[in-house]
């Protein structure tokens, strides 16, 4: 009997530990922000720009109707001299909690990244509700408002459109990749590799993408658009890399996952077209009298994707002279992006952490002067190539004919 009173006794005690939704918050009191944009005003305060999601016009029944015919976001302004008070500022217009748990993306304006990346890494990581697996970018030739207020025909919210083209960019064309703010915040407390981030514009005209007339268009007046790679030096960026340039540098990340290659063929120019399907990078350092030389094999594999000359793609001959040439026009690519990235004297590419892991001693030595050092390596670049399928064709249809 006493066992049972003190079983009922202690359970008496834990049942107010037992209660639950102590912390609860109701979903009609929070605002999600999906996407947060940062500009710097000309009195140099933070303008914050919050892409909230409207629930009631997202919303498809199981018919595939659409809950409400209004815009699926709306989009708040918010001013402060520090972020922290430019968000508790955006209370006075929104009616909602901002609730940050959701946010896929953070676009930083070109002005905030040049100066002030610090202070707004440190507000991010240090915030326990935002997510450091949100996607980070910079506005490029437009303010961070314009790209978190442009609504987009083909995903209803905007944030979507863009974090999915970052991805079908990166498997498709390698002149993107995925960056998120624990990527960056890595990348800058690292020894001997700097951060890096994708670049995004709007194309066209700004003010009609903000408009439901503009959803209701089967053609486009301005788009979202990939613009580049941000490179930055610690906290500030330096400047940008674009095209074959940028996707040496996915490359050399060895991250590339698809792309094209043009390949001139006797006399006729961008005659063949290559598609690498899958592809392997090394980075390696040697020692030549306590100066490090960087040796960069990349073994890579594809298939013929366009044959815009008569060629007989059947002759190994013939098979073995594309797999050069393309050795030799990946190797340049690969050149022409680390000399992009030396002219800047931003080693995104990692060179430094190489020198760093195989060499501690040196790295010593060179760690406070590495930009200079970075600039003056000595880099050399293997390529070794296999056109593994000619596609379902093996001689042009054309070639014959009129013969």
């Amino acid at each position: 009997m006493k066992k049972g009173i003190s079983i009922f006794t202690i359970l008496l005690i834990l049942l107010p530990l037992l209660s639950a939704c102590w912390n609860q918050k109701e979903l009609t009191d929070l605002a999600f922000v999906m996407a947060l944009g940062i500009d710097k005003g000309k009195d140099k305060r933070f303008k914050l720009s919050f892409q909230l999601v409207n629930p009631g016009n997202n919303y498809s029944g199981q018919n595939g109707g659409r809950g409400g015919q209004g815009l699926p976001i709306a989009v708040y302004r918010s001013t402060g001299d520090t972020l922290t008070e430019a968000s508790r500022n955006a209370t006075k217009k929104v009616s909602r909690r901002l609730y940050y748990a959701h946010t896929n993306l953070v676009v930083i304006s070109e002005e905030v990244a040049k100066e002030e990346m610090e202070y707004v890494l440190d507000a991010l990581d240090r915030d326990p509700e935002f997510r450091i697996t949100s996607e980070l970018v910079i506005a490029r030739d437009c303010t961070a408002e314009d790209l978190v207020s442009t609504l987009t025909p083909l995903d209803k919210l905007p944030v979507n459109m863009i974090t999915k083209q970052i991805k079908s960019t990166e498997v498709m064309l390698g002149e993107n990749m995925s960056r998120n703010i624990d990527d960056f915040l890595t990348r800058l407390v690292s020894k001997g590799k700097q951060p890096f981030l994708n670049g995004y514009g709007l194309k066209g005209n700004k003010q009609k993408v903000r408009t439901v007339k503009f959803l209701q268009n089967t053609t486009t007046d301005a788009t979202l658009s990939s613009e580049g790679l941000a490179i930055f030096n610690r906290t500030k960026l330096r400047g940008w890399v674009d095209g074959d340039e940028a996707r040496g540098i996915i490359w050399l990340q060895d991250k590339l996952k698809s792309t094209y290659i043009y390949v001139n063929w006797k006399k006729e120019k961008d005659a063949i077209v290559v598609a690498p399907i899958r592809s392997k990078t090394k980075v390696s350092v040697l020692y030549i009298r306590e100066k490090p030389v960087i040796n960069i094999k990349i073994d890579s594999e594809g298939w013929i994707s366009e044959a815009n000359t008569p060629i007989d793609l059947n002759n190994p001959d013939i098979i073995s002279e594309i797999d050069k040439l393309v050795e030799k026009e990946i190797s340049k690519e690969i050149l022409t992006s680390v000399k992009a990235t030396q002219k800047l004297k931003c080693d995104i590419l990692g060179f430094g952490e190489k020198v760093h892991v195989s060499n501690p001693r040196l790295w010593k030595k060179l760690e406070k002067n590495w930009d200079n050092e970075f600039a003056e390596l000595q880099v050399n670049v293997k390529v070794d190539f296999y056109v593994r399928r000619e596609g379902i064709r093996t001689v042009p249809f054309w070639s014959n004919m009129g013969k």
